[in-house]
């Protein structure tokens, strides 16, 4: 008998690669994933994986090296943001073609933040594309998205594990995937050596963490998951990482691994002392 899973992805930069072996694992063992929400890199692997193209996207995302990374990356001139955006997701369309988000077998929701008013802005329908760049639109990294209106942002910044917006059907299970775990005795002058201090763009991608972090915890509080598998933050930080997609999902495989065999215990051992 499948057992239904409500999938929840949070953001987290090169880190999120590490839910295409969390998702193999989890088919792997019987589960079968009813829903998906996700943030940010989560977004991404969340849609690609409910409009059935995660195969080929990750075929393609292997195949990635230092040179093709780099010839993704459309600089801008712009005082705003680093990067347009265009250029990857022109790419990732042609990997994994367009579709409705209404459209897929997997209900899906992604979710953006308003850059003026705060407000959360959810996707439940429409070009999942359009839901995708919206919710990577990292601040100062990728140019805003301009959408009925608004001004959207990554949603990061609102809710980093959308725990509250997946569908859920009765009797499933709630698996969350969280990258942005702060191991405080892993902080150490090693790290420290890391983030480099007087470098304004790591300062600013570290604070965007730590908000991350904060944010993912007081979601998991307010919507505790049945198995919540989390990744430090400070693994895979560089932009260089996102070279990296087989070496960040086997981890991914092996975390998850990991949580479901405790699940599962706890499951056999709760459910023979009835």
């Amino acid at each position: 008998m499948e057992k239904n899973v409500a999938l929840v992805l949070s953001s987290g930069g090169p880190r999120g690669f590490a839910y295409i072996g969390a998702i193999e694992e989890l088919l792997s063992r019987g589960y079968r994933i009813a829903s998906v929400a996700g943030c940010s890199v989560g977004s991404l692997i969340g849609g690609v994986y409910a409009a059935g193209g995660l195969e080929n996207f990750k075929e393609w995302l292997y195949s990635l090296d230092n040179l093709r990374m780099l010839r993704l990356l459309d600089l801008s001139i712009s005082k705003s943001y680093l990067m347009k955006g265009e250029r990857l997701m022109a790419t990732i369309r042609r990997v994994v073609p367009e579709v409705n988000i209404e459209d897929m077998s997997i209900p899906y929701v992604a979710v953006a933040a308003d850059l003026y008013s705060g407000e959360q802005v959810v996707f439940r329908e429409g070009p999942l594309y359009d839901a995708i760049r919206a919710s990577i639109s990292i601040p100062s990294m990728l140019r805003p998205v301009k959408w009925k209106g608004r001004v959207l942002v990554d949603g990061g910044i609102v809710n980093t594990l959308p725990l509250d917006l997946v569908e859920r059907t009765p009797g499933d299970i709630l698996v969350a995937f969280d990258v942005n775990e702060i191991d405080r005795t892993s902080v150490s002058s090693f790290m420290r050596g890391k983030i480099a201090e007087d470098n304004y763009i790591s300062i600013i991608d570290r604070c965007f963490s730590i908000a991350n972090h904060i944010i993912a915890r007081q979601d998991a509080q307010l919507c505790p998951p049945d198995v919540l598998v989390k990744m430090p933050l400070d693994e895979y930080t560089s932009i260089m990482d996102y070279v990296k997609g087989e070496e960040i999902a086997e981890k991914g495989r092996t975390l998850m691994a990991e949580a479901l065999d405790r699940y599962e215990a706890q499951s056999s051992s709760s459910g023979s002392g009835r």
